[in-house]
């Protein structure tokens, strides 16, 4: 392989190493929000050279870790809620079931292509996951997969947490209301746990990193004006939004620039032109 395929995004599977690697180095580093023993060898060489040769790759970490930061944040607090299934949509690498505290009678699920799961399975072979984990290789664009999935895991009684981490921007409109509707049919399906960039975002990161990313097929798509109220009409109500550049503030970890957005109240509405992500945490209506 060239060095430039190397550095080449190939398929969307590919951003799960990207992921992985802002994992590994905040875990090497010094306080760090959480620990992912696991992401230096899940990420690979492939995924060091990956966010190296990415737009502004060591400016955005902030970013990416305090999106994994509020993930394990809210995951944790619907755990103690009383969920007890959660269903990882596009897992990629995460390996929260291996590095969380998490009871051993959770039932997680991880969905995602073959290809991957393959790799993480080889990777991660001889570790003990701390909950019961089961694995299902399938495409979430077989819409007629991805609802036999859903019905079957609806079949098992459960207090069901979905979480889809930096999927959904990689969807257009259209598919992301078809994929939320599939989401509010079953009835165990109770909450949803989501990233989401405002338009002016969705702008800036189509401007710098969509180039790299288009090259694998991994096109960003989905920025909606109507912000978390987007999925409204779809069978889910907002429950709570953290957005991530204020939670970074509140971290220490913002670049500096941060600083300024805790002179203002957080918004949690639509964001307009306003470059904003968030984590989102939506209820069955």
């Amino acid at each position: 392989m060239s060095k430039t395929d190397q550095t080449k995004i190939r398929n969307i599977s590919d951003t799960a190493m990207w992921a992985a690697i802002y994992r590994a180095r905040e875990t090497e580093g010094p306080n760090p929000l959480f620990l992912d023993p696991f992401a230096q060898r899940l990420a690979g060489t492939r995924g060091d050279q990956i966010a190296s040769a990415m737009p502004s790759s060591d400016q955005n970490t902030w970013a990416w870790i305090t999106r994994t930061h509020l993930f394990d944040q809210i995951i944790n607090e619907q755990v103690c809620a009383g969920v007890d299934m959660v269903v990882n949509l596009a897992a990629g690498l995460d390996s929260r079931p291996y590095r969380m505290a998490l009871p051993a009678s959770l039932h997680w699920v991880e969905v995602d292509l073959p290809g991957i799961l393959d790799y993480k399975e080889e990777i991660l072979a001889g570790e003990n996951p701390v909950c019961a984990l089961e694995r299902v290789r399938l495409d979430l664009a077989d819409v007629n997969a991805r609802r036999a999935l859903f019905a079957r895991l609806a079949e098992k009684p459960s207090n069901a947490l979905v979480i889809t981490e930096g999927l959904i921007i990689y969807f257009t409109a259209e598919d992301v209301r078809a994929f939320a509707r599939d989401l509010a049919a079953p009835p165990t399906f109770q909450r949803w746990l989501l990233d989401i960039a405002s338009p002016g975002l969705l702008r800036m990161l189509q401007k710098h990193l969509g180039p790299k990313l288009s090259e694998g097929g991994a096109k960003l798509q989905f920025g909606p004006p109507e912000g978390p109220e987007f999925f409204t009409p779809f069978g889910w109500q907002v429950a709570d939004v953290r957005g991530i550049l204020e939670t970074a503030v509140r971290l220490r970890r913002a670049p500096w620039w941060g600083r300024f957005a805790a002179l203002f109240p957080e918004s949690k509405g639509a964001q307009g032109n306003r470059p904003w992500s968030g984590v989102c945490l939506l209820e069955k209506q």
